[in-house]
Order: structure tokens, then C-alpha cells, then sequence
């Protein structure tokens, strides 16, 4: 397809702007942050027309850099490095933080002259192109001990430009990626301070009173599973589901449900998605089981739970506050027991990750701590990520809000379901990645297609 020219990269480092968190000379990070270090960073960008005005248009590269310098001085920790410190002479047992040092963010320029706007917002499927629009590809979280853990890319379009941000995610998960992002559009608008300030203080349970969490050597050939797991053709599509489609879905499985129950927006497209994904997956495969001495099948889910309003944590608390939980369902109730069933299990299961487990998740990993290594996670049917509750389209940097949002190559799977907001007030968009021909089945899945406007 077109091609992309990188114009220029650079390294921009907090301004010196009188900033308190310009003194700030270490991070440390929790469980929730360690769990990441062996896994990929966070690829979100979002894609604007081009400013009418052509003195903006003339200068916007300066102006992103110069507001991306000035942002990060709120931010520092995103400026800055991973540091260990080896704990002990035999086991070489390590721990890991924030070394706030202001090395910089990455910042890279870019042309793709053959791009249009609709390209990418009107594509049946999300072009390859787009991964390319995209800073830090390739690099792995613990690689931030010499990488940067906060890069952007600036890319420009025949009439658009697209905005991407590459975080670490062992520094921090999608709420406080979004925070940035939209401090940093607040500060490009004129602002002097941004709106919410970020909570560097992290949260540890009472068998965590030091905050020092000591993990043993991390192989660096686990750094390479992933190119080892035999991939199939994946393909990506953003899946539009209008407040009205929420809203029909939702009352179909609360009636069916038949309970006082509420399931929620997410909840409902969930359950929807899942059983899309089990019935077109492998279709040749799925036959009665004739012999009953075998296993019924399982399909799983996973989701990534939210600590934040369940500690509760502080509005603003910086780094991650999630955890992958996974439930699982027999394909034969999750296919044959309606959306409501299905629905009122997602529900039952969220309702279940209340505090205490997460205070248990956290206090068991202290004791034994578990990396999260690529390829683990894709041994299920479907993962539901992200949030609709993100604030993606109030990010007006100075000329308009965006048309759409898209996520990077950066930890994709089958079965990965990147959830956002849609344009409009009440809508969900799924941005799902399958294998061609689970994907090319659901859109032949007229029981799939029959909760969209546009089919």
C-alpha cells in the first residue's frame, strides 16, 4: 500500500517551567505496574483533518513538541527511565521503579503523502499502514531501562493527521495514558495547567508496607515467545454499535435475564461479541459431542478489571491500576442460552471483583509474583480491553476533535477486542481482531449483524 516517510525524531524533555514534579526523582511502581514488564507497550493514536488555518498547518510540529515538552513537565516519570536495583548477593533478586531523570520522550515526524482521512476512518478493515503510524514499535516494556517509555508520532496525511502516543505499560495503564493525553490537548489549546494533576503516590496492600517488591532475574528469551507462536491471519475492523444498537441490545437481555439485575452497556456488548466470536470460530469443528465421557468444551473470557473505584484509588492515580481476571462459560450454554444468559454471567462475574479481590490479587502476587509473559494470554476465546468510559473525543488539541480513534500492532492477538467510545454520546466502537476467517464468518453471522443500524 502507500508509504510513510519519517521526516525527523528527536528526544523532548520536560520544559523548565517552574513545575513542583520537576523535582521528582523517582517512581515506584506496584503490582499492578510489575505484572506488565514482560509484555508490550500501549499503542493509541487518533486521527484529525488537517487545520483550516495554514499558519497552524505551518507550525503545528513545533507547537505539538513544544506542548508535548511542556506536558511532560506535570508528567515526569513519562520523561524519564526504568532503574533496578539488585537486591542481595546470591539470587541477584532485583526491584524495579521509575528513575525520573528527564531523558526525554521520543518524538518522531512523519509523512504518509499517499494517506487520506478516509482511508483510514471509511476502511472495511484497519489498513497495515497504520501500524507504521506508530512510535516505539517493537519494544518491549523492560526495554525501558534504555528506551524511552513515552513516545509520539506526528503523522501527516494528504488532509488529516494522526496523533500517536506509545507508554510503557508497566509505567501506566489506558486511564492514565488518556489523562496524558488529554492534558497534554489542554496545554496545545493555550492552557498554563492542566485540569487534573496526577497522584504519584501508589497504593500497596498492608503485607507491602516499604513499597520494595523484589523479583527474581526476568529471562530475556521471554522477551522473544511471541515471534515463536505460530500466528493465523489476523484482521482488524472497528465494529460501530450506535446508542440506539446499545440500547436495543441491552433491552433484549435484561428481558431475557429476567432479573433485577441491571447489564450494563459493556456488559451486553461483551456477551454479544462472545458469542459471535464461539459460534464463527473454527465453524467446521463445532458438531455435537457424541461421546459423553469427553469434556465439554470451554470458552473463556478476559477482562481486564479496574482497581481504581474499587480501593478506591485518588482521582488522578499515575501508573496501573488493572488486573486480567478471565471467566469462562461451555460453548453449549454460551450458544444455546440466549444473550440474557450470557449477559447476566458477565455481570454476575464484574460484580464479583470487589474489593477484597482485589486486595486478595494484589497480597497473593506480593507473596508470588506472576509476569505476565506474551503468549499467555491468547489462549482464550475473546479479551475485552480498554474502555468506552476513555475521554478519546474531547481531545481538541487547538483545530477540531477527532473523526476516529485506532490502537497499534503492539500486543495483538485473535480474540483481542479493543473497546472505546464512539463519536457520538451512548455508542460503543469494538476495534476486533480475529483470525480471516472467524472475522469473515461474523459478517456473514446474520444474528451478529442484526444488532448494527447498517446492515
Amino acid at each position: 500500500m502507500e508509504k510513510i516517510d519519517i521526516i525527523s525524531s528527536c528526544l523532548v524533555q520536560m520544559a523548565n517551567n517552574g513545575n513542583n514534579n520537576k523535582s521528582m526523582s523517582r517512581m515506584d511502581l506496584a503490582p499492578w505496574d510489575l505484572q506488565f514488564l514482560l509484555l508490550d507497550p500501549i499503542q493509541k493514536g487518533i486521527l484529525f483533518h488537517k487545520p483550516e488555518s495554514q499558519q497552524l498547518r505551518n507550525t503545528i510540529i513545533d507547537h505539538l513538541k513544544n506542548t508535548l515538552s511542556h506536558t511532560l513537565s506535570f508528567f515526569p516519570p513519562l520523561a524519564g527511565r526504568l532503574g533496578t536495583a539488585v537486591v542481595g548477593n546470591d539470587d541477584n533478586n532485583a526491584s524495579y521503579f521509575v528513575e525520573c531523570n528527564n531523558a526525554g520522550a521520543e518524538f518522531t515526524h512523519a509523512v504518509a503523502a499517499e494517506v487520506c482521512v478516509s482511508d483510514i476512518s471509511e476502511a472495511n478493515y484497519v489498513p497495515e499502514i497504520v501500524s507504521s503510524f506508530f512510535p516505539l514499535n517493537g519494544v518491549s516494556n523492560i526495554e525501558g531501562v534504555s528506551k524511552p517509555l513515552f513516545g509520539v508520532q506526528v503523522t501527516e496525511l494528504v488532509d488529516g493527521i494522526f496523533i500517536s502516543c506509545t507508554a510503557n505499560h508497566a509505567v501506566i495503564d489506558g486511564t492514565a495514558f488518556w489523562h496524558f493525553f488529554n492534558s497534554w490537548s489542554e496545554i496545545s489549546r493555550g492552557f498554563d495547567k492542566i485540569s487534573k494533576m496526577p497522584l504519584f503516590e501508589k497504593w500497596f496492600p498492608s503485607n507491602c508496607n516499604d513499597g520494595l517488591i523484589l523479583l527474581p532475574p526476568l529471562e530475556q528469551n521471554n522477551l522473544l515467545q511471541k515471534n515463536n507462536v505460530m500466528m493465523p491471519q489476523l484482521l482488524q475492523r472497528v465494529f460501530h454499535f450506535s446508542k440506539e444498537s446499545v440500547a436495543k441490545l441491552k433491552a433484549k437481555a435484561n428481558f431475557e435475564a429476567g432479573s433485577d439485575k441491571i447489564i450494563s452497556s459493556l456488559q451486553v456488548v461483551s456477551a454479544h461479541l462472545w458469542r459471535s466470536v464461539a459460534r464463527n470460530k473454527n465453524r467446521n469443528r463445532r458438531t455435537p459431542q457424541i461421546n459423553t465421557q469427553e469434556e465439554e468444551v470451554c470458552s473463556i473470557m478476559l477482562f481486564v478489571v479496574g482497581a481504581r473505584a474499587r480501593i478506591p484509588l485518588g482521582d488522578g492515580y499515575f501508573g496501573n491500576g488493572t488486573y486480567i481476571a478471565k471467566t469462562s462459560i461451555s460453548e453449549t450454554e454460551l450458544l444455546e442460552k440466549g444473550l440474557g444468559y450470557v449477559g447476566l454471567k458477565i455481570n454476575e462475574f464484574v460484580a464479583s471483583q470487589n474489593r477484597e479481590e482485589v486486595v486478595k490479587f494484589v497480597e497473593d502476587w506480593i507473596e508470588k509474583p506472576t509476569i505476565v509473559r506474551k503468549g499467555s494470554i491468547v489462549n482464550c476465546t475473546l479479551a475485552i480491553t480498554s474502555s468506552p468510559r476513555h475521554n478519546v473525543y474531547g481531545n481538541d488539541f487547538g483545530w477540531g476533535k477527532p473523526i476516529a480513534v485506532r490502537s497499534g500492532r503492539s500486543q495483538k492477538f485473535d480474540g483481542k477486542m479493543t473497546t472505546f467510545p464512539a463519536a457520538e454520546v451512548g455508542g460503543i466502537d469494538v476495534e476486533v481482531c480475529l483470525a480471516a476467517e472467524t472475522m469473515q464468518a461474523m459478517e456473514r453471522d446474520a444474528e451478529f449483524l442484526d444488532a448494527f443500524d447498517n446492515y
